[in-house]
Formats: C-alpha cells, structure tokens, sequence
C-alpha cells in the first residue's frame, strides 16, 4: 500500500554521486515502501537538482526509528549551529536560542 506521504523543499548544497559532485535545487522525504534496503516501509530522503539529467540524485532509505535519530541529531547540530552563528554576529546567544525555540513550538 503507498501512503502518499511525501515532502519537497528547496535545497542549497551539494551532493555526491559516485565521483562527482553536484549543486542541489531540492530534498525529497517521503515514507513510502522499501526500493533497495531489505526493510518494509521506510523514510526516503532524496537530494535532486531537477535541472541536471534524472541521475543527479543522491538517495537514502532508513528505517522510521534511524530517521527518528537522525532528526534529533539534526535538531542537537541546528541548535548549536544557531548558537555559535548568534555568538559569532554578536546578536546574543538568547536571541538564536529564542527562535529555535520559537520553530519548535
């Protein structure tokens, strides 16, 4: 059964494919049935540049428990992150804190 769940953002990076690098114009997730890892459903994060040939994509398949760590690991990194940017243009920890905190509700 598919469950249609899916997600796209905009994305700004780069992402690798066997040797070669390439910009990044979106992230897909989804949670949608198993296409290569041996597991039922899972999470699916793809990183895509629709501007580049279908093979500019670098993929991922967790299970719903690793993409639950994984997201809190994400959240521990953007805290410091914001943080450290906060301290660095002199705008104040508590303000940087603030907002987090304000996304998070």
């Amino acid at each position: 059964m598919c469950t249609s769940i899916i997600e796209v953002v905009r994305a700004e990076g780069m992402a690798k494919r066997e040797d070669e690098w390439f910009p990044l114009s979106h992230s897909v997730v989804a949670y949608d049935h198993a296409r290569h890892a041996q597991l039922g459903d899972v999470i699916t994060l793809d990183f895509i540049n629709v501007a580049l040939e279908p093979g500019a994509r670098a993929g991922i398949e967790l299970t719903l428990e690793a993409a639950i760590e994984l997201r809190a690991a994400l959240n521990r990194a953007i805290s410091a992150a914001e943080y450290e940017e906060a301290e660095v243009r002199g705008k104040g920890a508590k303000s940087a804190m603030t907002a987090a905190i304000d996304r998070a509700a």
